[in-house]
């Protein structure tokens, strides 16, 4: 496999420090770690971006994740390996992530359940967590970023 372009993060590298900067405002609101690993993990394995669905693994089992939470993310509702908040977060990941498919992208039922586990400011952290993935996931999957390059183990 050979990406189209070098990484985008490398090319523009005024937008990566914006992207970290947003990123490191998302980390104050509240949202414990884990939780954005699994959001992360989540809306890459969605977006099919080989380089997040192998990288976010491996930052998740450095922050403490273990393996059998990691491999049941893509089926979250079946396994019982998650808090109701994280399977709220899930949930809005799955409906921030696939927008255009279903005429209410966020319905009210998902939005209220992020709504008792997370405050407003953990909500809107989650939501720019949520944004941010999807913005690097399609980063990488647009330049086809092989998978491996960023290796942080």
């Amino acid at each position: 496999m050979q990406a189209r372009m070098n990484n985008i993060a490398m090319i523009a590298p005024e937008a990566m420090h914006a992207l970290q900067a947003l990123g490191a405002s998302a980390e104050k609101g509240g949202v414990p770690e884990l939780t954005v690993g699994l959001v992360h993990l989540r809306a890459s394995q969605i977006n099919g971006c080989s380089v997040c669905v192998d990288m976010h693994p491996r930052l998740m089992r450095k922050a403490g994740e273990s393996d059998k939470r990691i491999m049941a993310v893509s089926a979250w509702r079946d396994a019982p390996y998650f808090t109701d908040a994280e399977r709220a977060a899930l949930a809005l990941t799955e409906a921030v992530t696939r927008l255009a498919d279903r005429a209410d992208p966020v319905p009210d039922e998902i939005w209220d359940e992020a709504a008792k586990h997370y405050d407003e400011q953990a909500l809107a952290a989650l939501i720019i967590q949520i944004s941010l993935i999807n913005t690097w996931n399609r980063f990488n999957v647009a330049t086809r970023q092989v998978a491996g390059q960023w290796d942080l183990s």
